[in-house]
């Protein structure tokens, strides 16, 4: 191969926002999944605790939606909450075949530390950021989002 050859064939992974993105998204799961298993947590439920966190209920239709994760990959999820006592169903008064969705008190209580647990991860990532540059980095990364989503 020339050396012609080899910067056709060659990609760059720090070059490709997809690739950076994935890999910045496995460390950052991997991290977090370390603060949370003392909690008896894991990254999977975090989308539960960010969308029921302030106290509400919500259908499981909704926090899939929220989520934005499959049908059965919330289903699963919930059960494994159900068993471990951090979330409870009750029947949604305005919609007698759906349930609502809240977190038990167990789950309030492990709230304070898993928001520790957010923060702390987050300044540590973006602690060599200036102020102005996270700032910049999660709008972009939310149009980013939005543009994704938008090809789904």
């Amino acid at each position: 191969m020339t050396d012609k050859d080899s910067k056709l064939y060659n990609i760059d992974r720090t070059s490709s926002a997809g690739y950076m993105t994935n890999w910045a998204a496995r460390l950052f799961a991997r991290a977090m999944d370390r603060r949370l298993k003392p909690l008896g947590l894991s990254t999977g439920h975090l989308p539960i605790f960010f969308a029921l966190g302030a106290g509400g209920a919500l259908s499981q239709k909704a926090l899939t939606e929220y989520a934005a994760i499959e049908q059965p990959t919330m289903a699963a999820t919930l059960s494994r909450m159900e068993r471990d006592g951090l979330i409870h169903r009750e029947p949604d008064a305005n919609d007698r075949r759906s349930m609502l969705i809240s977190l038990t008190p167990l789950a309030l209580e492990k709230l304070p530390a898993v928001r520790e647990a957010i923060e702390t991860l987050n300044e540590k990532a973006l602690g060599a950021l200036s102020e102005e540059e996270r700032d910049a980095f999660l709008v972009s990364l939310a149009k980013i989002v939005a543009a994704l989503a938008d090809d789904d």
